[in-house]
């Protein structure tokens, strides 16, 4: 029986398993993976020695623990084939013993519960792209009928590809998805912004988005390793009336804070009506 399997072999099933084979967590031969695509299988196969299939109940069958990783949209189609497959006579001490991973944005895990069934033991997670670069950030939520072996054994899953934290409160969920969930997003308009302002003054393009990425990596180290308050690295940054103090200051006249804050609650509403079903 293989140690993993996924359903879904997108982006971020990619990054997982390809973090599992790296860090040496998992085998190659420890996973499985479906896909409704063809080509999107030989790409998985070829690049990670991965066993892999089209078939979501192979996966089912043959894995100790399923990491679902479909899109919001089409989890309940997959459930309920997976759950049907469970209540088949002679499949429900199997079903019982099957931890379910789920990375299905908004999806909540009384909803996951549902179903799969009320025995299944489910975590829900919230991983974010970077994952696929090894410096992902994800955090987990886990059902009473998991255990803290479980969250253990998700926990080593998302640190191989990154950082990982377990959280008690599950409403929490929907804005982690909006903050580091979505932030990469964000993080990148403003990498381009930034670089679409110096190429309008002069600066070529490719040396303006080197130079806005070096920027944010820079400032990213600095802020993590220094012990000092935010606010304070900012003040050391914008001297009075220098150049960044006239900046910092076109931001509030235009509310800079008020539209990062009306975005992520956007994103965290968006999430929690995910969890709702709502498309």
């Amino acid at each position: 029986m293989k140690k993993l399997g996924f359903i879904g072999g997108g982006n971020m099933a990619e990054a997982l398993a390809h973090g599992l084979i790296q860090h040496k967590v998992f085998k190659p031969a420890d996973i499985i993976v479906s896909d409704v695509e063809a080509e999107r299988r030989r790409k998985l196969a070829r690049a990670l020695k991965v066993s892999t299939t089209d078939d979501n109940l192979e996966v089912l069958r043959e894995s100790a623990a399923v990491l679902l990783a479909v899109k919001p949209q089409i989890i309940d189609i997959v459930m309920k084939e997976l759950a049907a497959e469970l209540a088949k006579p002679g499949k429900k001490a199997a079903g019982k013993g099957k931890l379910f991973i789920s990375i299905a944005a908004g999806i909540t895990i009384e909803r996951l519960s549902r179903g799969l069934g009320k025995r299944a033991r489910v975590i829900r997670v919230m991983p974010n792209a970077p994952a696929m670069v090894g410096h992902g950030m994800a955090a987990m939520v886990r059902a009473r009928t998991a255990s803290a072996a479980d969250e253990a054994f998700a926990l080593k899953i998302f640190n191989a590809v990154g950082d990982a934290v377990a959280l008690k409160d599950e409403k929490l969920l929907d804005v982690v998805t909006a903050l580091s969930g979505s932030g990469p997003a964000y993080v990148y308009l403003f990498a381009k912004a930034m670089a679409d302002a110096a190429v309008s003054e002069g600066i070529p393009r490719e040396l303006a988005i080197r130079m806005a990425l070096k920027t944010i990596r820079g400032a990213e180290h600095l802020m993590r390793e220094s012990k000092r308050e935010v606010a304070d690295l900012i003040r050391a940054v914008a001297s009075p009336g220098g150049t960044t103090e006239a900046a910092l200051r076109r931001f509030a006249e235009h509310g800079f804070s008020d539209i990062v804050a009306a975005a992520l609650h956007a994103a965290s509403d968006r999430s929690r009506a995910l969890g709702r079903g709502v498309n």
